[in-house]
């Protein structure tokens, strides 16, 4: 189990505290390409690795740079990576599972956050939607979080020996998340998300576009020693290549999510 408090603590590139290179000091873990961004677990290729976000699959964690994911380190509640012995829950995978859970927003006050940095620049904002007092038992919250990547315009003054015209990598992630608790354990939340990743070079345009959306359920009855989670999703991951000559070409993966848990 890892937590926000562990991957602030690992130095990182451009000072951004990212779970894609905390990663890379677990053992039997190993960072593989150019640019990294493909996490190899005890041997298992990368596609043999499960990546989710609040129960919803992410089929591409990682972004056209390669130092940074999609998972946003002020959001994270949690972070349960298996390398081994995981339960059927997760099925669908034969290397490792990693599951992100994120926090709820703030149920008190408004909130936020705002930060940059050479490569990127980012933003949080909290909103309790039904503020949480003593006298009441419903509370709501509302958590946004965008994060777009500047790294194709300060390249060409960071690295100017790479290439004069600035590195072509950029992305765009908007992600949100509603939280209603309706006292006694009672628990509703939906999460959406969209990053978006685009790479131009002079010979090729790459797009790649990852969405997802999903509801989970906690309902404990009244009067009774049972409790039950429910949980639907949906997720896709489409690319897109343009090339002058060949004109456009496209491939996609997505797929649903349906299941209860109940103790």
């Amino acid at each position: 189990t890892v937590s926000p408090t562990d991957i602030k603590r690992i130095p990182t590139v451009g000072g951004e505290a990212d779970i894609a290179q905390y990663l890379q000091v677990l053992p039997g873990v190993v960072s593989t390409g150019d640019q990294g961004g493909q996490v190899v677990i005890r041997g298992g290729t990368p596609v043999q690795t499960k990546f989710m976000l609040d129960g919803i699959t992410i089929y591409n964690p990682f972004h056209s740079i390669g130092l940074f994911s999609v998972f946003e380190t002020d959001i994270i509640k949690n972070v349960d990576v298996y390398t081994g012995g995981f339960p059927s829950e997760y099925g669908g995978r034969i290397s490792a599972v990693v599951d992100v859970t994120t926090k709820d927003g703030n149920r008190k006050k408004v909130s936020g956050k705002v930060g940059a940095s050479p490569f990127m620049a980012h933003a949080l904002l909290e909103i309790p939607v039904v503020k949480l007092r003593e006298d009441r038992k419903t509370s709501a919250s509302l958590i946004l979080n965008t994060k777009i990547s500047y790294l194709d315009r300060t390249s060409k003054v960071m690295y100017p020996y790479a290439d004069k015209n600035g590195l072509p990598y950029n992305f765009y992630d908007v992600y949100g998340k509603f939280s209603l608790n309706a006292g006694k354990g009672n628990k509703f939340s939906i999460t959406g998300f969209n990053y978006i990743d685009n790479t131009n070079f002079a010979q090729a345009r790459y797009r790649w576009n990852t969405f997802g959306v999903g509801a989970n359920f906690l309902a404990v009855p009244k009067n009774s020693n049972l409790y039950f989670n429910t949980h639907v999703s949906y997720s896709q991951y489409k690319m897109r290549l343009t090339e002058p000559d060949l004109g456009e070409r496209s491939t996609s993966i997505g797929g649903y999510n349906i299941g209860m848990d109940f103790v």
